[in-house]
């Protein structure tokens, strides 16, 4: 019952960033214009989650506290019977059945059926009449009930975040029993404080669980918030995922739009140009995520101005990189360039000089960046020697993938040209052998062997926010002109879920 309630406000708002409320929005007119990121996740993704609720139910119940319950009448006879139900516990609990609806423009539905629930606790009662002292006593008792719950959850936005208010819940009692222990007060006892307690009870277990749900929707919407913002942040590099415009919940899906805004320190992003449009995106998969070329644009100056795009190659992997093939050009262009030094006392530098340029086409990623190479080398007591100095402009188109978990980057063509090219070997720069072989050695391994650099860099920080914890199916990175869209199916790993319902309740 309540933990249903939990659930589906968590696993909406898991996907769709839902973060912290308290102010309303205000968007510009036509707000996609300032979309770097949205979100979707579609109705089968809503009613894989939705078979996850038994288990979730149960941790919520184990945790909610319930008020002691008191309550007074007058009895003829018997005149003022007084009773107090207290230390109110979930001892059992079964669900039946548990569905989800999305209503357009309106809410998300959710409805779970019969829902039995066993509670215990103390009965105190104490009573007074014309032909009895003051008697007060105590007795264990169990409620039996059978329980509908129906929740309609609204998307708002508040201070420029997703809130969710799931105030509009309603609890429908098919059965409330009491019994009481052991059976040893008379029929008519029982049946005097079943009548009495039963309206009060149902009044109480309504408001504590609605009020519950309800206070919930927030502190989930804070929690994945954090956890969003933490996903797309690492040191001083993050993006802004502030909404750009109200979530909608339409029949097939749930949909939020996010300004997508690169901060770094100083550096500040500005973005009015989105290319969205809601039929960029379809309703076969379970989840999709678009993202603007301009956020790809804006990390890639990031992390330049954080000299992050700074590799350092020697030893085997220097080897492998100038050893491509066994051919006279390259024994003499090695020769050459290192003067007889070994791989092990010499060194590759590679650094961007200039911020990269990222475009996303069809054919895939991009990227235009002017890049400077430096060998040094090191003789056995003396000074470091720079031995090659060269500056090309590299351009590379990139497809990317996501299988077990990896990050995989697959570079398809490139293009290369010297702008600066310095060697000791060849001070005047006449003979072309040695350009003409490295020009051969970066197109064919030099590119590949960077970008395998890239591939565990980026796989190690999504895993470090807890990516591979998510058992995604068949995803696809589909580039367009100016967008990329990731869509994927899922299983979702519902001990995320139960651990922070433990943690934080």
């Amino acid at each position: 019952m309540l933990g249903a309630g939990r659930m589906r406000l968590g696993t909406f708002g898991i996907f769709l960033m839902l973060v912290r409320a308290s102010a309303a929005c205000e968007f510009e007119p036509f707000p996609y214009s300032v979309t770097g990121i949205v979100c979707r996740m579609t109705k089968p993704a809503a009613l894989l989650l939705n078979q996850e609720t038994a288990r979730v139910i149960q941790a919520a119940f184990r945790n909610a506290k319930f008020p002691n319950i008191t309550g007074e009448r007058s009895m003829r006879l018997l005149g003022k019977v007084a009773y107090g139900l207290s230390n109110i516990q979930v001892n059992d609990l079964s669900i039946e059945q548990s569905e989800v609806e999305l209503k357009e423009n309106d809410a998300i539905y959710i409805a779970i059926k019969n829902v039995t629930a066993f509670f215990k606790g103390t009965l105190t009662y104490g009573y007074a009449g014309a032909w009895f002292f003051q008697l007060f006593h105590s007795v264990d008792f169990e409620i039996e009930s059978s329980i509908d719950l129906q929740i309609n959850i609204k998307l708002m936005c508040q201070k420029d975040q997703v809130a969710a208010d799931a105030s509009d819940c309603y609890l429908s009692f098919h059965k409330l029993t009491l019994h009481l222990q052991g059976e040893k007060e008379p029929g008519w006892l029982k049946q005097l404080f079943t009548d009495f307690i039963s309206f009060t009870l149902k009044f109480v277990l309504k408001s504590e669980v609605c009020n519950e749900i309800n206070f919930l929707a927030q502190v989930l919407a804070n929690f994945v918030h954090d956890l969003a913002a933490n996903f797309v942040q690492d040191e001083d590099i993050s993006v802004d995922i502030s909404l750009a415009s109200v979530p909608l919940i339409k029949a097939n899906y749930l949909e939020s739009h996010h300004k997508g805004l690169v901060l770094y320190k100083n550096y500040s992003d500005v973005f009015s140009d989105s290319v969205f449009s809601p039929l960029l995106l379809t309703e076969s998969r379970m989840l999709y995520f678009w993202l603007s070329e301009h956020i790809l644009n804006s990390l890639a100056s990031a992390a330049f101005l954080d000299k992050r795009l700074m590799l350092t190659i020697k030893g085997e992997k220097l080897q492998a990189l100038f050893e491509m093939e066994d051919t006279e050009v390259q024994r003499k262009a090695v020769q050459m360039i290192f003067q007889g030094a070994s791989y092990n006392d010499s060194m590759a530098k590679v650094w961007s000089l200039a911020q990269p340029q990222i475009s996303l086409q069809p054919e895939g990623t991009v990227v235009k960046s002017l890049v400077a190479v430096e060998v040094s080398i090191f003789p056995l007591g003396e000074e470091p020697l720079m031995v090659l100095y060269m500056e090309k402009e590299i351009m590379v188109t990139v497809q990317a993938a996501y299988a077990e978990k990896k990050l995989i980057l697959h570079p398809l063509d490139s293009r290369i040209e010297f702008k600066v090219f310095k060697c000791t070997a060849d001070p005047s720069g006449n003979d072309p052998s040695i350009r003409n072989f490295l020009q051969t050695m970066i197109s064919i391994v030099g590119i590949p062997e960077v970008i395998s650099r890239i591939e565990p860099a980026l796989t190690s920080l999504m895993n470090s926010k807890g990516l591979h914890l998510f058992e995604i199916r068949n995803p696809e990175i589909i580039t367009r002109k100016g967008y990329v869209i990731v869509q994927l199916d899922f299983s979702f790993p519902n001990h995320l879920l139960l651990d922070f319902l433990e943690k934080r309740l």
